[in-house]
């Protein structure tokens, strides 16, 4: 839905309801597709994944005096965190996972506060990028090892996702263009259901394609889940959420999960900047300035710690949304907020969820392994624009370091630096030694002009 008038639209209401609750359902439609596809990737819930995202958008509007028009969803800088603590998605793991990130969420109000009593300027110098960029770039790297396993399950309908994505992003018109991700995913999904008509057979509970193991299509489980769910039910379980595992608590466990997921919100805390900036450039307001950087961080660091706490995934300002703004110009943040409430509504329909759950892992590898480039690509974008000097030496270290060290330990044979402290086993995450290299870096070897 895209209004004939070329004119920005700051008052929605203008327009009538109807048109609203289609702008609406746009907004939610171009952040689905990503913000589901990240419980689907990490073993969190979609149900609780949605309502968090509303409730977390909800609560950002509020902090932010309801002026941004920003839509939070699933943050895909944390997946590493995830995977770091619980490789497998195993359920009795991903909780302590969430308390890192949780943890992760407290470090947005501790910036927010900073920013507050000393300003943007003087704290950000701590995290230029230089840093962010590698960072970044790591992220998406260090990810990209699932997505090709994802991807070898059946190489068909992975390269059918990606070629679908990769067309409506190049070439689509209007919607398409805005919402890729969910048409891959609907659209190898359909070829699978298809091929599972047509050749399906069944091996080792999987459906493959003429009982080839390496062409597999659906879980014959996900497909009972679908038939098992209710229509109505509650979006999350109570030994899903962080809350659960202080019954019996693991403290090494705990320990090592904040000391691996807290460094990733350096990141994650760049790019909120980044999609302020980008927002306030869409719709012609510096909402840096008011309701101030200070305000947006704090709604996105209390929306990230709310959803952790609850067993979903941390949130961030979607990009996806500001895209749309682009496209509509309708700026009005009461749409965002139509399309948040929509979001809440569905979590309660466990239904919906399992049939999301059903997705076939090829198609999951496809439409992540772009994902996953993108981020990285975004931190490549993230250096050029701010003109890195690559000539300075100092860069070129930090930026190697960095790299290297985020990727080569990842790659590893141990896949981590573990130590222990007493009783307690700390594992930092390559990401993690990557990120605290940079930031020390940075500090020790910035310029003396800058320091003062």
């Amino acid at each position: 839905m895209i209004p004939k008038n070329n004119e920005p639209i700051y008052n929605a209401r203008e327009l009538g309801y109807p048109k609203i609750f289609v702008l609406g359902l746009q907004h939610l439609f171009a952040m689905f597709g990503a913000t589901v596809l990240v419980p689907a990737l990490t073993g969190l819930s979609v149900s609780s994944t949605l309502l968090f995202a509303g409730l977390g958008t909800l609560l950002f509007h509020f902090l932010s005096n309801c002026r941004v028009p920003a839509f939070l969803g699933s943050s895909f800088a944390f997946l590493a965190g995830y995977g770091a603590i619980a490789p497998n998605g195993e359920k009795e793991l991903l909780p302590y996972a969430c308390l890192g990130v949780a943890c992760a969420g407290a470090l947005y109000l501790i910036l927010a506060a900073l920013i507050k009593s000393y300003g943007r300027n003087r704290i950000m110098r701590f995290f230029p990028p230089i840093v962010t960029g590698p960072v970044i770039i790591a992220i998406g790297l260090t990810l990209s090892a699932s997505a090709i396993n994802n991807c070898s399950s059946n190489w068909i309908i992975a390269i059918v996702a990606i070629a679908i994505v990769i067309i409506c992003t190049t070439w689509g018109k209007g919607l398409i263009k805005i919402v890729p991700i969910i048409l891959g995913v609907l659209g190898s999904s359909l070829l699978a259901i298809i091929l599972t008509i047509c050749l399906g057979l069944e091996t080792d509970n999987m459906i493959t394609i003429a009982g080839n193991s390496s062409f597999a299509l659906f879980s014959k489980d996900s497909i009972q889940a679908i038939i098992d769910a209710p229509w109505i039910g509650l979006p999350f379980e109570w030994d899903n959420t962080v809350f659960s595992i202080f019954s019996n608590p693991d403290s090494s466990l705990i320990t090592t999960s904040i000391i691996t997921i807290m460094p990733i919100a350096i990141a994650t805390m760049a790019e909120h900047i980044g999609d302020i900036s980008a927002i306030s450039s869409t719709v012609g307001k510096d909402y840096i300035a008011d309701p101030g950087l200070h305000k947006t961080l704090l709604g996105d660091g209390l929306a990230t710690i709310l959803a952790s706490l609850f067993g979903a995934p941390a949130n961030t300002t979607y990009g996806e949304n500001t895209g749309v703004l682009t496209l509509t110009k309708v700026f009005d943040p009461f749409v965002i907020r139509l399309a948040a409430y929509i979001a809440v509504l569905l979590s309660f329909c466990p239904k919906f969820a399992a049939i999301i759950g059903a997705m076939p892992t090829a198609t999951i590898g496809g439409v992540s392994l772009v994902l996953y480039g993108m981020i990285s690509a975004v931190g490549v974008r993230n250096i050029v624009e701010n003109n890195v000097d690559f000539k300075d030496t100092r860069n070129v270290i930090i930026a190697a370091l960095i790299l290297v060290l985020s990727i080569g330990i990842s790659y590893s044979a141990a896949g981590s630096i573990s130590f222990d402290i007493g009783n307690i086993t700390i594992s930092l995450t390559g990401l993690s030694v990557g990120v605290l290299a940079g930031i020390i870096l940075n500090a020790i070897l910035r310029p003396a002009e800058s320091k003062s």
